[in-house]
């Protein structure tokens, strides 16, 4: 993993990583931990983006493949899949994604709004773009990521589903 250097006080630590060919990044910060895919448990009757759930050192784990969520298709399993693990509604959620890209330091007046010609679902996900490693970043607002199955009138935790 390459790491952009020199960061400034108020410069934004993101994770960037891969969703097929787009690169998008989160707060690293909001990043608990970075997984392997082993031993995620099929969950029957989730939404289409929940894969399942996952035993981590003991919490149970929803885990969100990201480019379902995007509707950006599916991830495509391979080595190289990670979960990110973030907090939502008070739970530890995994997001699936392709691939780990870089961690870069971001400068906050460096960060552009999304470009106008992004609709639907991305543009309601996105806090920005910027640069990073000679590509673009796309940066993600993890909250509003996390709640489109509440507003949609559905559980985004699975662990829900279990006790049926």
């Amino acid at each position: 993993m390459n790491t952009q250097s020199q960061p400034t006080d108020d410069a934004l630590l993101v994770m960037s990583f891969n969703l097929g060919d787009a690169v998008f990044g989160i707060d690293a910060l909001q990043i608990q931990e970075v997984a392997k895919v082993g031993g995620v448990t099929c969950v029957h009757h989730a939404p289409a983006d929940v894969i399942g759930i996952r035993n981590l050192r003991g919490h149970i784990v929803t885990v969100i493949d990201l480019r379902t969520r995007l509707e950006l298709g599916r991830v495509t399993p391979g080595p190289e899949n990670r979960i990110l693990i973030v907090e939502g509604q008070g739970e530890p959620i995994g997001l699936l994604v392709d691939w780990i890209a870089d961690t870069i330091n971001v400068n906050p007046a460096d960060i552009q709004p999304a470009p106008a010609n992004v609709h639907g679902v991305q543009s309601r996900n996105l806090r920005g773009v910027c640069r990073g490693c000679r590509r673009l970043v796309a940066l993600l607002d993890l909250a509003t990521v996390l709640q489109l199955e509440a507003e949609a009138g559905q559980p985004l935790v699975a662990r829900k589903q279990l006790h049926a």
